[in-house]
C-alpha cells in the first residue's frame, strides 16, 4: 500500500513537473536574433537622450532591454544617408569596401544624366551583407521593409518590399491636386517625382462636370468630379456641398471605380476604409495587374473647385516578396500595408491640413508594423529576423516638427512654447510607438534570443537650402532653362562644366559633361577645380556663414573619407549643420533659399555632431547587463561583428569593425 502511495505520489509530481515545463517552454522554433533598426531614430546624450527617458517611465521596453543588456550611442559614417549606413549596418565595413557612396550614385563610365548605382539596391554592395553570412551558416532570415534588400539575396528565408529596390512591384502613394494657374505644380517641380527623377507623387490636374454617375449624393452647389489615375487605374471623386448653408463651398468627396459602387463617401480630413483594387505594374517590357487595396483620404477642398486628395496603396502584394506567398500570410495576418508616412522628396509640407495627413499614415505604419513584429516570427518561423520602420526619418526631417523641438533651430526662439510642448509630446509619442514595437518583440524572444536595438542616422535642424547649382550657373558653368508649365529643369549637359548632384558630389569637366563621365585631366581640369574649390570656400550667406565644412578631391576621398573613388564626384563636399545642399535650380538663380522641411540628415560628418548620434542597445545571452557604453559614440561598423560574435558565425574577411567589448563570457 505505501509503496503504492509512493508511485502515485512520483507520477503526480512528475505530470506536474512535465506541466509547468510545458506551460513555461519557448515556442518549438524560437529567434535566435531579432535586429530593429528604426530609420532615423535619433539618440543622443542631450536633447534625445532615451536613456533618460526610459529612467523616467517614458520608454519601458526600452529599459527593459538596457536591465538586460549593453547600451550606447553609436554615429554614422559620411554622407550620413540611409543606403550607406544601412550597408554599413549590414557588412560591417565602410564605403570603400561596401560600395555604397550614397543613394543616386553616378559612375565613371556612365552618363550624369541618369543614376548608373541606385544605393537603395542590393546589388549595389560590393561585398555580402549579413543575411547572406547567416544563410550560409545555416540560418533562416526574415527580412522586413530593409533598404539594400531587394532584389533578393537570400535562397531560404523571407524578404518583405525591401524600400526602393527597384525590384517589385511597388506602389508609392499619390496626391492629386487641382492644377489652377499652374502656380503648385511650378514651386514643386522636379519635387513631384520620387527621388527626383522617378514616378509622379503628385498629379496636378482640374476637375469637371460629374458625368454617367448612379444616384449621385445631394449637393447644395455645383459638384464637380476628377479622375485620379494612379497605378493604372482610375478613382473617381464625386466632389460635393452637404451643408445646406448658402456658402456653396464642397466639403465630402464619394469615391468610386466604376460610378455605381460606393468605395467610401467621407468628409475633409477623413479616409476610406481599405478597399480592393486592382493595379498595373508596368515594366519595359511587360504589364503586370495586381491585386491590391486602397484608402482614399481627402486633405483639403476648397473655393474655386480646389481639392487636394491623396490615395494610400496597399505596399504588400505577392510581387514584393520574396516568397511571394509571403505577402499572401502577412495580409491574412496583419492585413493593408502602410509602410511609412509621406514618401521622397516629402509632398505632405505645402499645406497646413498636410500635417493630419502625415500623422494619420505615421499611426497606420505604426500600427501594422507592431504587429507585423509576431506575424513575421510565428508566420515564418525564422532563425533572425532584421526589421526597419522608416517613419521615424519621415518625422524628423519633415517640415513640422525639428525647427519647434531642438533649440539649434533658427525658429525655435521665435515659436510659440505652447506649440513647442505639443511638437515635443507627437515627438515622444514617435518614440513610444518605437517603445511598443519593442515590446512586441520582447514578447516572441525566449532567453537565448538577441535582441539588438540602432539606427542608421539621426536627424538635426534644416534652416537653409544652398542652391549649388544656382552659384554654379551665376557663375557661367551650368547652362539650363526652366520648362514654363512644370518648373522642371531642363539641363543642357553639353554646355555644362560644373554640377552638384545629391548627395556630396560635384562632377568637373572644362570639356562638358554630356555623354559618358569620365575623370578629366590637364592643366585646365585643375584650374577650373581649383576654381569651383575658391568659390565653395567663399561661399557665404548674408549672415557671414559658411555652408562648407569640407571639401576633397576624388582622389583624396578613399583615405580622407573612406569613400569609393568610382562612385563619387570630383569633389566631395561637407555642409555646415543647420545648413543643406540642394540639387534643385530657379530661374532668379539665389544661391540661398528657405527649405520647406525643417529637418535632415545628409552630407554632415556625423562624429561630432550629437544630433545624427542613433542608439545601440543589445541584450541576450552572454551580454553584460546594465551596461552603459559611454557618452562617447562609436562607429556603426562595430555593431556586425559584435552581432556575429553573439550568433558564433565567424566574421568575413572584409569587415573592418571590431567587436564591442560587451559579453561576460
Amino acid at each position: 500500500m505505501k509503496r503504492t502511495y509512493i508511485l502515485v505520489l512520483a507520477l503526480l509530481m512528475l505530470g506536474g513537473f512535465i506541466f509547468i515545463q510545458k506551460r513555461n517552454s519557448p515556442p518549438k522554433h524560437a529567434v535566435k536574433l531579432y535586429w530593429f533598426i528604426p530609420d532615423g531614430m535619433r539618440a543622443e546624450p542631450g536633447l534625445f537622450n532615451i536613456y533618460a527617458w526610459a529612467n523616467e517611465g517614458k520608454l519601458p521596453n526600452i529599459k527593459k532591454l538596457m536591465e538586460r543588456g549593453s547600451y550606447g550611442y553609436s554615429y554614422p559614417n559620411f554622407p550620413s544617408h540611409t543606403p550607406t549606413n544601412f550597408a554599413t549596418l549590414l557588412t560591417g565595413s565602410m564605403p570603400e569596401v561596401h560600395g555604397v557612396d550614397d543613394g543616386p550614385m553616378r559612375e565613371v563610365g556612365k552618363p550624369l544624366d541618369a543614376v548608373a548605382v541606385p544605393g537603395f539596391r542590393s546589388t549595389a554592395k560590393k561585398v555580402a551583407p549579413i543575411w547572406k553570412t547567416l544563410e550560409e551558416a545555416g540560418m533562416k532570415v526574415a527580412i522586413l521593409s530593409v533598404p539594400g534588400s531587394t532584389p533578393p539575396e537570400v535562397q531560404k528565408g523571407i524578404v518583405i518590399r525591401g524600400r526602393w529596390g527597384g525590384w517589385g512591384a511597388d506602389f508609392a502613394s499619390l496626391n492629386f491636386e487641382t492644377l489652377g494657374d499652374l502656380t503648385q505644380r511650378k514651386k514643386q517641380g522636379r519635387g513631384t517625382r520620387l527621388f527626383y527623377f522617378g514616378p509622379q507623387l503628385t498629379q496636378y490636374l482640374d476637375g469637371g462636370t460629374p458625368k454617367g454617375w448612379e444616384a449621385p449624393p445631394m449637393s447644395f452647389s455645383d459638384p464637380s468630379e476628377v479622375t485620379l489615375v494612379g497605378w493604372g487605374t482610375p478613382v473617381y471623386a464625386y466632389i460635393y456641398d452637404s451643408t445646406n448653408d448658402e456658402k456653396k463651398s464642397p466639403d465630402r468627396v464619394m469615391f468610386s471605380l466604376d460610378k455605381k459602387t460606393k468605395l467610401g463617401d467621407i468628409a475633409v480630413g477623413d479616409w476610406t476604409d481599405w478597399q480592393p483594387i486592382t493595379l498595373v505594374w508596368k515594366t519595359a517590357d511587360k504589364s503586370v495587374n495586381v491585386d491590391s487595396h486602397v484608402k482614399a483620404g481627402v486633405i483639403k477642398l476648397g473655393d474655386n473647385g480646389f481639392f487636394r486628395i491623396r490615395l494610400l496603396y496597399d505596399a504588400l502584394n505577392r510581387n514584393i516578396t520574396f516568397p511571394e506567398a509571403a505577402a499572401d500570410a502577412l495580409e491574412k495576418s496583419v492585413g493593408p500595408m502602410t509602410d511609412f508616412a509621406d514618401n521622397f522628396p516629402a509632398q505632405l509640407i505645402y499645406y497646413p491640413e498636410d500635417k493630419k495627413a502625415f500623422m494619420d499614415e505615421a499611426k497606420l505604419s505604426f500600427d501594422w508594423h507592431t504587429k507585423a513584429v509576431g506575424a513575421m516570427v510565428n508566420d515564418f518561423s525564422p532563425d533572425v529576423v532584421i526589421h526597419d520602420i522608416y517613419t521615424p526619418n519621415q518625422m524628423l526631417t519633415s517640415k513640422w516638427w525639428m525647427s519647434g523641438v531642438d533649440p539649434k533651430s533658427a525658429s525655435y526662439a521665435s515659436m510659440d512654447p505652447k506649440v513647442r510642448d505639443q511638437l515635443w509630446n507627437e515627438v515622444q509619442d514617435m518614440y513610444k510607438k518605437l517603445d511598443g514595437m519593442i515590446g512586441e518583440i520582447l514578447k516572441v524572444a525566449d532567453k537565448n534570443t538577441y535582441i539588438v536595438l540602432s539606427s542608421d542616422h539621426g536627424a538635426v535642424p534644416l534652416d537653409r537650402s544652398v542652391n549649388l547649382n544656382n552659384v554654379f550657373a551665376k557663375k557661367g558653368w551650368l547652362k539650363f532653362t526652366i520648362d514654363p508649365k512644370t518648373g522642371e529643369p531642363i539641363i543642357d549637359w553639353k554646355q555644362s562644366k560644373v554640377m552638384y548632384l545629391k548627395m556630396a558630389h560635384v562632377y568637373i569637366n572644362p570639356a562638358g559633361l554630356a555623354g559618358k563621365y569620365t575623370r578629366a585631366s590637364g592643366p585646365a581640369y585643375e584650374a577650373l577645380r581649383d576654381e569651383v574649390m575658391s568659390t565653395l570656400k567663399d561661399l557665404k550667406d548674408e549672415n557671414g556663414i559658411a555652408p562648407v565644412v569640407e571639401i576633397v578631391k576624388w582622389e583624396n576621398a578613399k583615405s580622407y573619407m573612406q569613400l569609393d573613388p568610382d562612385r563619387i564626384g570630383d569633389l566631395v563636399i561637407a555642409n555646415t549643420p543647420g545648413y543643406g545642399w540642394n540639387e534643385e535650380m530657379s530661374a532668379d538663380l539665389v544661391p540661398f533659399s528657405a527649405p520647406l522641411v525643417s529637418g535632415y540628415k545628409q552630407a554632415i560628418k556625423a562624429a561630432d555632431v550629437p544630433g545624427m548620434w542613433t542608439p545601440f542597445i543589445m541584450a541576450g545571452p552572454g551580454v553584460k547587463k546594465n551596461n552603459f557604453l559611454g557618452d562617447k559614440p562609436f562607429s556603426l561598423i562595430q555593431q556586425y561583428p559584435t552581432i556575429m560574435n553573439a550568433l558564433g558565425v565567424a566574421i568575413p574577411s572584409f569587415v573592418q569593425g571590431k567587436p564591442l567589448e560587451i559579453f561576460t563570457r
